[in-house]
């Protein structure tokens, strides 16, 4: 059986990359960032404040869920915006070369063709072998005009083109002012839930601060048997993040956030997984929670904006918030929306 304990919900850190986010993911992510009180209060309780740092740090993980999305996607833009450059110089030296070709056409046509038919034809020591010639110019004459038609072609392709690679470079230069307003938004968030721990006194800083500290390796739970070898080997990987810093925005090796943990340790297993817990979830074959193994990924609220790995024995490891690094917590310790086995 599995646990059902709710303890506090965890949320998350400072990012180390900075990316690009389109306008409609910010929106997403505007309406997660609900306002909340400031500091608190010199009449607050510390459980007060214990909960206002939790419900901060949830409301950041959900933006920074809206965050991983953007950059996503962002990522295809950026690769999108690549490749149109690319048929842009391919389509421009195309037609620098058709223009060369048709300027050779046009002065061996101007060379051989300048005199007047007829005249030609009665001047001529040779009129069969004129005949012949005339012949090969107005073939010449019919392939001039065919390659001006490719090129008319071909010009209007590359206008098209670079209105396309044009469009995809202004979204792109648009997010970034988004992304922007974005990343301040969610570190305010997080300056706020840190000024509320600094203000707690100090038992009950030390005793938030030992409670997000990983037990000696020894007290580790052993994990029961994967459903597969992969997950084995996600699961592996996960484990051997233990003790890792959360860090915002983070898909290892050196820090990570929930769904960088996941991605991460699957892709030591040689499995791509999307960047978002949104995604993640539904990334393979959803199970009841009640027949969770390890290796599972599972996803929390309603929303899907934290996610961790089933380990066994009614634990998950995952990157929990700020100042709490990868570790094990209870797999009921808020509540679970699905489990995906991968």
């Amino acid at each position: 059986m599995v646990s059902h304990r709710r303890p506090a919900q965890p949320g998350i850190d400072r990012s180390t990359r900075a990316t690009v986010l389109t306008a409609a993911a910010a929106a997403t992510a505007a309406v997660a960032l609900g306002g909340v009180p400031a500091d608190a209060a010199p009449r607050d309780k510390p459980s007060d404040a214990h909960s206002r740092v939790d419900r901060l740090y949830e409301q950041a993980e959900r933006a920074t869920e809206a965050y991983n999305k953007a950059d996503e996607r962002a990522d295809r833009l950026r690769a999108q915006v690549e490749r149109a450059r690319d048929r842009v110089a391919r389509g421009q030296q195309r037609i620098n070369e058709m223009r060369g070709s048709l300027g050779a056409l046009a002065g061996a046509q101007y060379r051989e063709g300048g005199i007047d038919p007829t005249l030609q034809l009665m001047l001529s020591s040779d009129p069969e072998g004129y005949l012949d010639k005339a012949t090969a110019l107005d073939r010449v004459s019919t392939r001039h005009a065919g390659r001006l038609a490719d090129l008319s072609r071909a010009q209007r392709g590359l206008a098209q083109q670079r209105a396309e690679a044009g469009r995809k470079l202004a979204e792109l230069e648009k997010s970034r002012a988004v992304v922007a307003r974005h990343k301040r938004t969610v570190e305010h968030k997080l300056a706020q839930a840190r000024r509320l721990l600094n203000a707690l006194p100090g038992k009950e800083r030390e005793a938030r601060e030992r409670s997000s500290r990983t037990s000696g390796r020894e007290d580790l739970p052993q994990p029961g048997a994967a459903p597969s070898a992969r997950a084995a080997a996600a699961l592996a990987a996960a484990r051997s993040a233990i003790g890792r810093p959360y860090v915002w925005g983070g898909n290892g090796p050196s820090g990570f956030d929930c769904s960088g943990l996941m991605q991460w340790s699957y892709a030591q297993a040689g499995v791509g997984l999307p960047r978002t817990s949104q995604a993640q979830r539904y990334a393979g074959r959803q199970v009841p929670l009640a027949q969770a193994r390890p290796g599972d990924l599972v996803a929390y609220r309603d929303d899907a904006s934290h996610i961790g790995m089933y380990v066994g024995n009614g634990q998950v490891v995952h990157a929990p918030h700020p100042g709490a690094p990868v570790r094990y917590d209870p797999v009921g310790m808020m509540p679970v929306s699905s489990v995906t086995r991968i």
